[in-house]
């Protein structure tokens, strides 16, 4: 399976994270869908795409990901996220990781300015080293 898309709202939206964990950068393309926002999480740098109806996110959607590479994003965003098809408000569809805890996410929206002034060279630190302790994930 080749040329899926996907809409990428937190931490996956900055190309050295992309390129950290999967080894190349997918076209990267802005993008907005209705009816959601990406809620600051408690305690936490990255995001959850949550329901908020009459609100919209901007983000960008990353084309042409192959099955290995969705492989490794599904296995990195874990649990507290949930895999599914939304559709953009240009029309695309596109795959999201939605947060699955509504009940935990804060009234504030993330910012993404204020992560990549603080958190984005320690992040892609980060995501390098869990990519190469990591075993690629199973067909």
């Amino acid at each position: 399976m080749t040329g899926q898309s996907l809409f990428v709202y937190g931490t996956l939206r900055f190309a050295p994270i992309v390129e950290a964990l999967l080894g190349w950068v997918p076209p990267m393309s802005p993008a907005t869908v209705h009816g959601w926002r990406a809620a600051a999480l408690p305690g936490r740098v990255y995001p959850g795409l949550v329901p908020a109806p009459g609100r919209t996110c901007d983000a960008v959607v990353l084309s042409g990901l192959r099955w290995s590479d969705r492989k490794v994003l599904d296995v990195f965003e874990g649990d507290p996220y949930e895999a599914r098809e939304l559709v953009l408000a240009d029309g695309r569809r596109a795959v999201a990781y939605l947060w699955r805890d509504t009940s935990d996410v804060t009234a504030e929206d993330w910012d993404p300015d204020a992560f990549a002034a603080a958190h984005l060279d320690y992040y892609v630190r980060r995501c390098r080293g869990w990519r190469r302790s990591t075993a690629d994930p199973p067909p």
